[in-house]
């Protein structure tokens, strides 16, 4: 008996090896700094997010993701919404109706005085309190002057082009953009210097919830560019702001990194772009 069993060792030993080759192996997933993260389906809108926020954490193009879950200008999430994380064609937009044609007007035939008959007297000169009294007419009051507050669509043209991209701050660019690796560049100043808008827009994030960027700002030029502006010290713009090329809009900083620098970045339909090949030269 002992001997049967010793022969027939080696066969069951071979043959459990080649099950366990037969099995795939299960799937590793690169957790490292230059892997990118598994996205996840589905995200719960959290307090201060904004859909561009969204869509750039996630690498996506904000007009997409939007169409995705059917959510129109002027772009409102509220906390606790689910997100879809996928990208769908937008609606394309509705053909401009064609000038309406104003008649030509036929000249007056009847004298000047029936014309001034027609019109009448003010409402002021007609009243019984005011007979045999000259009434000076009352001027128009003059609208209340409100500073209105810049909406998605508005003040902001989605369809123009960048004519040209300026610097943000000046400096040293101590690290540069790589592909998967690095989204943006890294550059080096002091505590304090301003950060320019690098072209004209309206702000669509301001805060420090989208972990890496510490105290961040995006800004939105048209329907294909962001541009973002990490690591600053004080913002000094807020979510909803025009603003216009080079206009100071935070102070550079070391929030969320060890070191004093600006993180920017340009993004292209939600992809990071290398900010140098649009940047003029130094």
């Amino acid at each position: 008996m002992t001997r049967i069993a010793a022969a027939l060792l080696p066969v069951c030993v071979a043959a459990l090896l080649v099950a366990c080759a037969d099995k795939p192996l299960a799937p590793i997933e690169d957790r490292s700094s230059g892997g990118t993260a598994r996205v996840e389906e589905r995200y719960t809108v959290l307090r201060g997010d904004t859909l561009f926020s969204i869509a750039f954490r996630y690498g996506l193009d904000f007009r997409r993701l939007a169409a995705a879950n059917a959510i129109v200008a002027p772009y409102t999430i509220y906390p606790g919404q689910r997100l879809q994380l996928a990208e769908a064609d937008p609606p394309k937009p509705a053909p401009k109706p064609a000038p309406k044609q104003t008649p030509t007007p036929v000249p007056e035939t009847e004298p000047a005085k029936t014309v001034a008959k027609a019109t009448g007297p003010s409402v002021a000169a007609r009243s019984p309190g005011n007979a045999g009294r000259s009434t000076a007419p009352t001027p128009a009051r003059a609208p209340a002057k409100t500073e209105p507050r810049a909406s998605a669509q508005s003040e902001v043209n989605t369809d123009a082009k960048v004519g040209s991209w300026r610097w943000p701050v000046r400096g040293r660019v101590v690290r540069r953009f790589e592909k998967n690796l690095h989204k943006g560049v890294d550059i080096s100043g002091n505590r304090g210097d301003p950060v320019l808008a690098t072209a004209g827009g309206r702000v669509v994030y301001a805060g420090s919830g989208i972990a890496g960027y510490g105290l961040m700002l995006i800004v939105r030029h048209n329907d294909e560019y962001l541009s973002a502006y990490g690591h600053n010290d004080a913002l000094l713009v807020a979510e909803g702001d025009v603003v216009r090329a080079g206009q100071k809009i935070a102070e550079r900083g070391s929030s969320g990194t060890d070191s004093v620098k600006l993180h920017f970045e340009i993004r292209r339909q939600g992809r990071p772009v290398d900010p140098l090949t649009l940047l003029p030269s130094p």
